[in-house]
């Protein structure tokens, strides 16, 4: 199994953590934090710390994703070894020295049809 492979299963696998840690909040205090926090405020964490909780968790995995995709990055092959071969100079190609003659039928051809 290649390094890129094991950034990539990382990848799905931190993408899928911060969709659902994102689901799970509510923009207007609801979600998860709410139901922690309920109506009391003698509840295991409370809303504010379970809020904070998913703030950080949201923050780290949003920075983990973009740690392992540039490093993905630096591990993922070119596929092959081959250069462009945009840059070779053995194979520019030049213009030609002359452009090609008129042809004469085309001015016979409008001399005949003018007049």
């Amino acid at each position: 199994m290649s390094a890129f492979t094991i950034f990539l299963i990382l990848i799905v696998i931190v993408a899928f953590l911060l969709v659902v840690v994102i689901m799970v909040q509510n923009p207007k205090g609801g979600g998860l934090s709410s139901s922690f926090g309920g109506g009391g405020t003698q509840q295991l964490g409370g809303v504010k710390k379970t809020g904070d909780f998913l703030d950080k968790s949201t923050w780290f995995l949003a920075t983990a994703l973009i740690v392992l995709i540039l490093a993905s990055n630096l591990t993922m092959g070119t596929g092959t070894n081959a250069e462009s071969k945009a840059l070779d100079e053995d194979e520019a190609t030049e213009a030609p020295a002359t452009l090609p003659a008129a042809n004469d039928d085309a001015v016979n051809l409008n001399d005949s049809i003018g007049g």
